[in-house]
């Protein structure tokens, strides 16, 4: 076997995890299953992840820069604000119609720390990470585009958290793709609507023109 850095060999085994976490559960994600997947051996990953905490924590931090890397790199500055805005939700959403099964990985790695004794702290890592990566974003889009916002950011960040987590449940139960676009259109406009330039002027949301929606 060849030799690898032990920070290569975390990301390796992390993404073995994930991927065989998406396909067979977590509960049922074994060391020697993650490892058979990575193609190492028990022994590399018992030097690489003192328990399997640490391997949980850092799955929930590689899905989340998943996420926002694609997101981070569509944020640039467009014509107007909401453009920008709205281009890393849709950065993001193309992201969870393209991996399905890794957004659906998520929503259980939650419950079953929330349901393990000594493992809840990692549900809280998880959306405190969220909140941490919505602050990110936005004081990138500071930088990007200054603009001064109507609430304060971690209130912000903490909305967005929360409005794409929802809609991301709701679409993988769902499925409706059509509503999806039109709830992202929806987000972008209050996002819009909650920000003035520098300048004292107030960027103007666009009229919502997707489709209606149902109930």
């Amino acid at each position: 076997m060849a030799r690898m850095p032990s920070a290569e060999r975390r990301r390796q085994l992390t993404e073995a995890a994930i991927r065989v976490m998406a396909r067979d559960g977590v509960a049922r994600a074994t060391t020697r299953s993650i490892c058979a997947e990575a193609g190492v051996s028990l022994s590399v990953f018992h030097y690489c992840f003192e328990s399997k905490q640490a391997l949980l924590e850092s799955v929930i931090v590689a899905i989340t820069e998943h996420g926002i890397t694609v997101a981070r790199e569509a944020i640039r500055p467009r014509a107007t604000l909401r453009e920008t805005v709205r281009a890393g939700f849709r950065a993001y959403w193309d992201h969870v119609a393209a991996n399905p099964g890794e957004h659906m990985l998520t929503y259980e790695l939650t419950q079953y720390a929330l349901r393990r004794p000594g493992f809840e702290h990692l549900a809280r890592r998880q959306y405190e990470l969220y909140s941490d990566t919505y602050t990110e974003l936005v004081e990138q889009l500071r930088r990007l585009m200054p603009f001064e916002l109507r609430v304060p950011v971690p209130v912000l960040a903490r909305y967005l958290a929360a409005m794409t987590d929802g809609l991301t449940l709701n679409h993988l139960v769902l499925g409706d793709a059509e509503v999806v676009e039109a709830i992202l259109d929806m987000i972008t406009d209050q996002v819009a609507g909650l920000t003035e330039t520098t300048d004292g002027d107030r960027p103007h949301a666009q009229e919502h023109t997707g489709p209606p929606l149902s109930v």
